[in-house]
């Protein structure tokens, strides 16, 4: 699974002009899977999502994780994080989980994130999504 976070003021995601997911100060976290992922692969990565220490502390150091500061969690799915771009001009998706495993998977990296965590909202699997994002640093890590 790969994992690109990203700390936010706030974020939202619509489809067809209607907000589906909307979070406060947090984490947007995109979301793609490549074929060897399984549950367990996806629990292992939202822990390392939840528990990363990427918000400031009192003196103003990354010491705080999302689970520390009660913040949002912003799931957006994005197939084209697993994209292969090493040759020519246009990237192959040979390298993403097929459609039915990916969204298995985002369906249980969702469920599981709301069973554990007080805030989460998601994007939709498979719509044409606008992601708005206010950026807080930026702040931006790729976990894989």
């Amino acid at each position: 699974m790969i994992a690109l976070l990203q700390r936010v003021k706030q974020a939202r995601v619509e489809v067809d002009q209607n907000i589906v997911g909307q979070i406060e100060q947090g984490l947007l976290v995109f979301t793609g899977f490549q074929p060897a992922d399984d549950e367990t692969e996806v629990e292992r990565q939202l822990e390392r999502i939840l528990n990363y220490r990427l918000f400031a502390d009192e003196q103003d150091r990354m010491n705080r994780s999302l689970r520390d500061i009660q913040g949002g969690l912003l799931l957006v799915p994005q197939f084209t994080l697993a994209a292969d771009t090493t040759k020519g001009r246009r990237p192959s998706f040979t390298s993403a989980a097929s459609p039915a495993q990916g969204e298995r998977l985002f369906d249980f990296i969702a469920r599981r994130a709301q069973s554990v965590h007080p805030v989460v909202a998601t994007g939709e699997f498979g719509a044409d999504m606008q992601v708005y994002i206010q950026n807080d640093g930026p702040v931006t890590f790729l976990l894989q």
